[in-house]
């Protein structure tokens, strides 16, 4: 069985989409448990020695701080946490995202601060490893003390309480440990308070953001080049040497692509009539690229963000400290994430533009991109649809992390919103889908029209697989079935851009 140690490495998303798609078996690093149980260790000798109050381990919560809690009531405490801050609400969250909030929270648990039992992070994989999803709801979470509310849900079956997806079939935490041969975790001090703080439902959320966003932008790259060669655009604003006078790395990196995905076509190095083509065609470096300089940020933010401890208070063995802090806070990712909600919005603006220039019947195309429009309307209508979802995308990319309200009678009185920018990037990446199953719908469509000229062996490749799943549009269709095939294509087709040496493979003229 492959495997994958928890705790022995740092997490990357790349490697997490490895361990998703290779369905890896999660454990636990020996290293990892060493470090869990010397933390609770620590802590229960400490309890034992020491008679100040330690938040949330010997107190209430929130602004109940100043409660202390006996000895005999610490498990009361934690369970009665997990109980009460259960209550996100909303629509049932992504079953990839619920395995995704498992195995993050277990990597956080095996830093080593937490004070958690082994037990309780050894039954947080075995729900990861067999694939017991806990009913986790997309409401809820203000992204301050973490995502308390979708965590409390989360965890409510280690106790026996809660719901969960098993084997296709909805039942209770009770249930399905008892299916398992599982007892019910007993919390001990802190338990619950390390579970439920934490951000590892903002962050699950943008890994697989990132993973279906990092998609994307591959997608929009090659129906871009595609849609350049259709409309006759010209190569030269793709040139290095233009690159290199204004360097940002994703500027660069997109026009080598484009150079790539584009040579050896008979279109693009055919004489011009035209001497420039509008923004959408001759600012694809600019545009394109700026979106992947501002994924590249999100993604090295994110890697710190799941590797780090983000529940409180943190627990230092070796310096013989417990502090209550902040890392729970989620201002750093808040911020980032809508910041990549701007940034993969841009591939949709850009994208709709691409669309409307085609379907203007200019440079030999006819309107529309039909042979007879008039009795046709031809291509006319994915336009609109494609217009309405990109000025969706614009609502949701308001910055959802500008907001704070203030919650638990003033204690917490500056939250993040992360939750919220985090689940509205599935929307945004939603419609992102459908826009570029638009554009490649148009620009295959439109290369028909400059036949017998071929394009580039990459861009022939990518139209041949197309034709496949969706032919040339002779006479009006039902353009849904059309739409919704092509995104189910791009959803499954493996991009490969030619990795040839960087050079000039334009001519001017």
């Amino acid at each position: 069985m492959n495997t994958f140690e928890i705790g022995s490495q740092a997490l990357t998303y790349s490697l997490i989409e490895k361990i998703l798609q290779d369905k890896l078996h999660l454990t636990l690093s020996p290293q990892a448990v060493e470090r869990i149980q010397h933390c609770r260790d620590y802590l229960d000798n400490k309890m034992g020695q020491d008679q100040e109050p330690i938040y949330g381990v010997t107190t209430g919560f929130g602004s109940l701080c100043s409660v202390q809690i006996g000895p005999d009531q610490l498990t009361t405490l934690q369970e009665n946490l997990v109980k009460s801050h259960s209550c996100s609400v909303g629509t049932p969250v992504d079953p990839v995202v619920v395995k995704l909030m498992l195995l993050l929270k277990a990597q956080a648990l095996s830093s080593g601060f937490s004070g958690v039992q082994v037990s309780t992070v050894q039954r947080i994989l075995d729900f990861y490893n067999n694939d017991v999803l806990p009913i986790v709801y997309d409401r809820g979470s203000l992204g301050a003390s973490g995502d308390l509310a979708p965590l409390a849900n989360l965890f409510l079956p280690l106790i026996g309480e809660g719901e969960v997806i098993y084997r296709g079939e909805r039942m209770s935490g009770r249930k399905v440990l008892e299916v398992n041969g599982w007892e019910p975790i007993t919390l001990k001090s802190k338990e619950g308070l390390a579970l439920l703080n934490g951000t590892q439902f903002m962050s699950a959320n943008a890994i697989k953001a990132l993973i279906d966003g990092w998609h994307l932008v591959h997608c929009f790259d090659m129906i871009g080049a595609l849609s350049l060669d259709a409309y006759d655009g010209r190569i030269e604003p793709f040139a290095a040497c233009l690159q290199q006078v204004r360097p940002h790395r994703g500027q660069i990196d997109t026009a080598r692509v484009f150079r790539n995905l584009l040579k050896g076509s008979q279109i693009i190095n055919r004489p011009k009539a035209h001497i420039q083509d509008p923004y959408s065609f001759r600012c694809i470096p600019q545009v394109h690229g700026a979106v992947k300089d501002a994924m590249v940020h999100v993604t090295e933010v994110l890697h710190t963000e799941i590797n780090a401890v983000t529940d409180n208070p943190t627990v230092f063995p070796d310096l013989d400290m417990v502090l209550s802090g902040g890392n729970f806070h989620g201002e750093p990712i808040a911020l980032v994430f809508d910041y990549m909600g701007n940034a993969l919005s841009e591939l949709g603006n850009i994208s709709e533009r691409r669309v409307a220039q085609l379907i203007l019947g200019n440079r030999g195309l006819p309107e529309f991109l039909v042979a007879h429009p008039g009795l046709n309307s031809g291509f006319m209508i994915p336009q609109y649809a494609a217009a309405s979802m990109v000025s969706q995308n614009k609502m949701y990319a308001w910055p959802a992390s500008c907001d704070s309200i203030v919650s638990s009678n003033g204690q917490e009185d500056f939250v993040s919103m992360g939750a919220n920018a985090a689940t509205k990037l599935h929307k945004i990446i939603d419609n992102l889908r459908y826009i570029a199953a638009i554009e490649l719908l148009n620009a295959a469509q439109a290369l028909e029209f400059r036949r017998p000229l071929k394009s580039s062996p990459a861009i022939e490749r990518l139209v041949h697989a197309y034709r496949e799943v969706v032919p040339f549009v002779v006479e009006d269709v039902v353009m849904t079935d059309y739409i919704t095939r092509t995104m189910t294509f791009l959803n499954n087709y493996s991009i490969i851009v030619p990795d040839e040496p960087d050079e000039e493979v334009f001519k001017a003229n």
